[in-house]
Parts: structure tokens; C-alpha cells; sequence
């Protein structure tokens, strides 16, 4: 397991960068998933009417799945140890629904049940949205989608914590958008054929 912990627009103390260590590393060895990689971004809003200016990002990477946390506090130390609770959850939820599935499946079956792909790329909506000037596209990612049921994709956006999903439906090879719903549930959008 590798963690990375930096800070976006300020630098990180050493003690603060061995805290956010210790936690984040506390709560994923718990759940023992190998091989598992761990970025933490820490940073300060500027914003003097924002009650909760400490963020901590988490954003952990293992076969095939990204599982993300991000929670704002009064403070970097107390976002550090939401956000590790938060990881722990998360992980507890991977472990059940796709490890525990994976060992019950046959092998053949549990092969196909893990996308396969290159690179996941993550939206932060909000951040993409405070960076908008106008009509500028500020940020360009090429992805690639790996064929996977409606229940796996409703697995990764869980597991992400992200309003919307896009995939490409294993049976059909079409492009669907998975979205949470305001009133509750999630919708689907498919692709006409």
C-alpha cells in the first residue's frame, strides 16, 4: 500500500503529513486489500463565508475501483479523521459487495465481474464549476469504458460518491449515464440504437 499526502495551493508539515498518514493508513489496513493506492489532498477554501474552510480529499485506488472521500471541517486534523471514518465505511462497503461476491462467483465469472480498464478518471463538479470562466472548457480527459452490468455501474458510483455514471452496458455495447435521482433511486439514460 502507497499513500501520498500533499496539500493543493499550501504547503503540508511534516507532523500533519504523518497524521493524515497514520489515520488514513489506520482505517484501509482494516480491511487488508491489496494492492491498494491512497492519494490525500489537503487544502484551505478561501471563501470567508464558508463555515467549514479544511478539506481533505481521499481518493484510493485498487482493482480496478476507485473509491473517493472528501469531507470539510473547521479544521485539517478533524477533516483527516472524518474523512478516514468516512474511507473505512467505504472500503466495508467494496469488501462486502464486490470482494465477498467475487469469492462466492466462479473464477470465470468473477474475472468479468472486475472492470478492466487503463485509467478511471474522477469529476469534482464543484471544483470544475469554481474554475469556470464564462464558456472556457479548463479541463480535457480522455477515458476509456469498460463494458460492465447496470449493477456494477451502480457499485462504482457508490463507491465514488459521484452524482452520475457513465458506462458502456456489457450487453448491449451502449453508452448509459447512471444518475441519483433527487427524490431518491437513480435514473438511467441509454443510448438510442
Amino acid at each position: 500500500m502507497s499513500i501520498t499526502v500533499s496539500g493543493r495551493k499550501m504547503a503540508i508539515s511534516d507532523s500533519l503529513r504523518k497524521y493524515a498518514t497514520e489515520k488514513i493508513g489506520g482505517s484501509t489496513k482494516v480491511m487488508d486489500i491489496n494492492p491498494l493506492d491512497v492519494e490525500v489532498m489537503l487544502y484551505r477554501e478561501k471563501n470567508p463565508a464558508n463555515p467549514r474552510p479544511a478539506c481533505c480529499e481521499v481518493t484510493l485506488r485498487t482493482k480496478g475501483h476507485i473509491i473517493r472521500a472528501e469531507e470539510h471541517e473547521d479544521d485539517l486534523h478533524t477533516a483527516i479523521d472524518v474523512a478516514a471514518a468516512k474511507v473505512e465505511r467505504q472500503l466495508r462497503k467494496f469488501k462486502t459487495r464486490v470482494i465477498d461476491r467475487k469469492v462466492q462467483a466462479d473464477r470465470a465469472a468473477a474475472e468479468e465481474f472486475l472492470p478492466r480498464q487503463t485509467e478511471e478518471v474522477e469529476l469534482d463538479l464543484d471544483q470544475l464549476m469554481s474554475e469556470l470562466s464564462d464558456d472556457e472548457i479548463v479541463r480535457v480527459k480522455e477515458i476509456e469504458f469498460a463494458p460492465m452490468t447496470q449493477e456494477e455501474a451502480l457499485v462504482q458510483i457508490d463507491l465514488l460518491g459521484h452524482d452520475f455514471f457513465v458506462f458502456t452496458e456489457r450487453d448491449t455495447n451502449l453508452v448509459c449515464v447512471l444518475y441519483r435521482r433527487d427524490g431518491g433511486g437513480y435514473g438511467l439514460l441509454r443510448q438510442a440504437e
